[in-house]
């Protein structure tokens, strides 16, 4: 039998200009098994714009409300420096006032109203041990 015989038997196969490429089928198969998005596809980027910008919005307004947290505690920061800056100044003036009752000349004025006399007689004591040990290396 020869090749021309063989092919006439064989059922007939559609022309040549009907069949399409192995890639276009493989494609066409391939698409058939996912559904078609391209009438979704508007709607699921209208509603991923719509949920960015609503994240968007809240994170501005999250980062507004930390701005402003900040703020309100330099405040209350500025304010605390300026009461302690008032206090330090107080303490100052009441150590001034202290140091002024025990200067000598107002002690002295003190003792005198209290009819005390100075002494005519200084004792001045010596604190010094007697006998000193001397370490000699």
């Amino acid at each position: 039998m020869s090749l021309a015989t063989a092919r006439a038997l064989l059922p007939s196969r559609t022309p040549a200009k009907n069949r399409k490429p192995v890639g276009e089928r493989t494609a066409e198969v391939i698409l058939g098994l996912f559904p078609d998005v391209s009438s979704g596809a508007r709607a699921t980027q209208k509603y991923f714009a719509k949920f960015l910008t609503i994240v968007s919005v809240l994170g501005f307004l999250a980062l507004l409300g930390i701005n402003t947290l900040l703020a309100q505690d330099a405040f209350t920061l500025s304010n605390l420096k300026y009461e302690a800056k008032q206090l330090a100044d107080q303490r100052d003036a009441i150590n001034r006032s202290i140091d002024s009752y025990a200067a000598p000349e107002n002690l002295a004025a003190a003792a005198t109203l209290l009819g005390m006399r100075p002494s005519e007689t200084p004792v001045f004591l010596d604190l010094t041990p007697a006998n000193q040990w001397v370490i000699c290396a």
